[in-house]
């Protein structure tokens, strides 16, 4: 038995030693060519190696150099340029028939660039496609290469997405790990993507894709959940098409896609969001619901379904967007009935909205209905708005129109009650107008008008007031009292509209002449006579 075991553990030994000398034996650079041709084959690009070495152990070829070629109609720049490649093989195929079976594929700190042309084509459209003669034969003497590929990994790569024209900002991935499981051209295949968002940001992709499609690989079909994390809008440049906007933004959804169209419905939450160019980041979340269809060529798509929640308000957004040249166009609706007031006041300064200085909106209901139309950046909002039961806080009204002589005995107060506010709104680049306002404040009455508001901020109102009042200003009755409204959103000024009560006198001069004529002449026609 001693002799039987001795015998055994010398044969282990031979073996051992000749697993350990066979890679030195053997001249793993004679497959290159051969490996090079089969990738090119199936790749349908020029494939190229560096120096090849051969781990039997391990049962792994690997190559220090990468290179897959650009498709010509892209440029010359690699598609792919990694510093190394791992092969995976069948030990006993190669060691008995040289024969090579690829079981894995590993690319190592590749450099991807995925670009996208004006007619919607990538430059990995082609990849794969059977439309180029078929590289070289192997070398003779050689096997063929069986080319088996269970697993693809991509490991601490850095991915790019841009485009041939226009001023888009590339999306630049880092620390890319990717896995495809059971990789086949004509099955679907499970995936798995990680990477670090430039600028800022995570994203975690899981699903399936396959088969790919055989002419042209960008429509291959994928089914798969994403999530990503803390992405930085501005950072990364996922602005580009309204570089107003900014916020960090995390997304869990899902979608599916045949290559040309994606339906996608999911879950967004926005944190600081700014939405206008002199905004400031808001203090509170927003969150949006979504279901949207999207082509993955054109660039457009409609949301079937957006429910925007700001805490307890909801507002519904539906409509239409579609790239046109260098912007995004969009032809959108927003609802929003009955939001409670103190959960949007946290959302104004992200919207550029200036209060006087000192003062807030509190309590009471806001409605809104808006049509939002033009490119992103250069977007005119307009519809309605009104509040009900609400006050601001922190200003006393009464007091700042007591420079309106007939409003000066308005009793005043902290806050300035609003019972009920309406008026027809229009936001543009080049600033904001209100007009047919309607304003009820038991403090003082009844207060209408129009005006604008400048990109600066500078407000040029014309108003009037019928004062709800005894005593003194009971003189007034319900005469319509005259004034506007100068200065700025954060210090409004209230004066005296000067030339509104010239006006009213001249017509009432004018008015009380014609009286006294026909007067006079109804006498002389009735024979009365004259005083």
């Amino acid at each position: 038995m001693g002799r039987i075991l001795k015998w055994v553990g010398i044969a282990l030994a031979v073996l051992l030693v000749a697993a350990l000398s066979l890679p030195f034996l053997i001249n793993v650079e004679q497959f290159k060519p051969m490996l090079e041709s089969r990738l090119s084959t199936a790749l349908n690009r020029q494939v190229k190696l560096g120096h090849l070495k051969l781990s039997l152990l391990a049962g792994e070829v690997s190559a220090d150099d990468l290179f897959i070629s650009e498709d010509e109609a892209f440029g010359k720049p690699a598609f792919i340029r990694a510093k190394s490649l791992a092969v995976g093989a069948q030990v006993w195929p190669f060691l008995i028939s040289r024969k090579l079976i690829v079981t894995y594929l590993t690319i190592d700190r590749p450099e991807i660039a995925l670009v996208q042309a004006p007619s919607g084509n990538w430059n990995f459209s082609s990849l794969g496609a059977k439309t180029q003669a078929s590289a070289a034969a192997p070398a003779p003497g050689t096997a063929p290469l069986d080319l088996s590929v269970q697993r693809v990994k991509i490991t601490n790569g850095q991915l790019t997405l841009r485009r041939t024209l226009g001023h888009w900002k590339p999306l630049v991935l880092n620390n890319v790990n990717l896995d495809l499981q059971n990789f086949s051209a004509s099955t679907a295949f499970p995936l798995t993507l990680s990477a670090s968002i430039a600028g800022g940001g995570t994203i975690l992709l899981n699903g399936t894709a396959g088969p790919i499609n055989p002419t042209d690989s960008a429509m291959t079909p994928v089914n798969a959940t994403l999530k990503i994390d803390q992405l930085d809008l501005a950072g990364s440049g996922m602005n580009d098409f309204a570089p107003d906007l900014a916020g960090l933004v995390s997304f869990e959804g899902s979608g599916t896609s045949d290559g040309r169209t994606m339906q996608a419905t999911g879950r967004l939450k926005a944190d600081k969001m700014k939405l206008a160019h002199k905004g400031t980041p808001a203090s509170r979340a927003v969150e949006f619901d979504f279901a949207a269809e999207h082509d993955l060529r054109s660039h457009k798509g409609g949301l079937r379904r957006g429910d925007i929640h700001i805490g307890n308000a909801v507002a519904h957004l539906t409509g239409t967007y579609a790239e046109q040249s260098e912007s995004m166009v969009l032809n959108m609706t927003l609802s929003g009935p009955s939001m409670p007031v103190s959960e949007l006041e946290a959302m104004l300064p992200a919207l550029g909205v200036v209060l006087p200085s000192g003062s807030r909106l509190e309590g009471g209901t806001a409605t809104v209905m808006l049509t939002m139309q033009g490119p992103a950046d250069k977007l005119v909002t307009s519809g309605s708005l009104a509040l009900n039961n609400s006050k601001l806080a922190g200003f006393d009204l009464p007091k700042r129109m007591a420079t309106v002589e007939k409003l000066a005995g308005i009793k005043g107060g902290p806050d300035a009650e609003i019972q009920t506010f309406s008026a027809d709104v229009r936001v543009a680049p080049e600033g904001a107008s209100a007009q047919a306002i309607k304003l009820i404040m038991p403090a003082i009455g009844d207060l209408s008008g129009g005006g604008t508001v400048s990109a600066a901020n500078d407000l040029d109102f014309r108003m009037s007031a019928t004062v709800h009042a005894s005593g003194l200003l009971a003189v007034a009755g319900n005469t319509a009292i005259p004034f506007t409204v100068q200065g700025t959103c954060s210090d409004p000024v209230f004066r005296p509209d000067l030339k509104s009560v010239v006006k009213e006198e001249l017509k009432g001069v004018v008015e009380g002449n014609l009286k006294k004529d026909a007067g006079g002449l109804l006498k002389g026609l009735l024979g009365g006579k004259k005083q």
